[in-house]
């Protein structure tokens, strides 16, 4: 797991659609921090740092320390709310984690050993079912990403979640089947090509059985 990243944010007394629009208006996003037996803590941080953390497209599987005034806090994004037009953020709400939290995030997938990939070699495509699974861990060991090795995957393989190793209490959510998680196809041309050659088969056996008739 990676260094955990730290969002500098200040607290706020004011809460309500004014307060909500000036905070935006001087350049800063509201939000609040929540979790288990703790009263919500009603915050603002930087838009354009906010903005910076969710375009890296994991900010709601990421884990931050808040830095609350001083005091820091290891939380989770739990939230997002985005302007409807322009895509900025409006709200953003933090979930206070224990060392002991369990959180259920999704992990992005990736997929090693394309370049010696047999079934790739061959001219197959690589069709990526999920890019991301969601998993259940402790808040503290969130994987930075789930590998899944091509090196033996042949064209008309389907790579399940049985066939990653997943680290240490690490556990998918979905339990109910072994899911699929890519593919690979074969290329159009090998397709097409075992089309016609069954097809010719066909005729010529068609041939064949009236010639006999004959």
């Amino acid at each position: 797991m990676s260094e955990i990243e730290e969002i500098i944010v200040t607290t706020r007394d004011t809460k309500g659609t004014g307060s909500s629009r000036a905070i935006r208006r001087a350049g800063n996003t509201p939000g609040v921090i929540y979790g288990v037996g703790v009263e919500p803590t009603h915050i603002s941080v930087e838009t354009k740092m906010l903005v910076k953390h969710y375009q890296s497209g994991r900010f709601l599987s990421t884990l931050y320390e808040l830095n609350i005034d001083g005091k820091k806090s290891r939380v989770i994004p739990k939230d997002v709310q985005l302007h409807p037009v322009k895509d900025t953020p409006l709200h953003v709400d933090f979930y206070l984690l224990s060392k002991e939290s369990q959180v259920i995030v999704e992990v992005p997938v990736l997929f090693l050993n394309e370049d010696t990939c047999p079934g790739l070699k061959k001219g197959g495509v690589l069709n990526v079912v999920r890019h991301n699974v969601e998993v259940s861990c402790p808040a503290d060991a969130i994987p930075e990403n789930l590998e899944v090795d091509l090196s033996e995957a042949d064209t008309g393989d389907s790579i399940h979640i049985s066939a990653v190793t997943l680290p240490k209490d690490v556990t998918p959510t979905i339990t109910d089947r072994d899911f699929t998680i890519a593919t690979i196809a074969a290329p159009a041309g090998m397709t097409e090509e075992s089309e016609e050659e069954t097809s010719g088969a066909e005729s010529e056996t068609e041939s064949k059985d009236t010639s006999n008739e004959e």
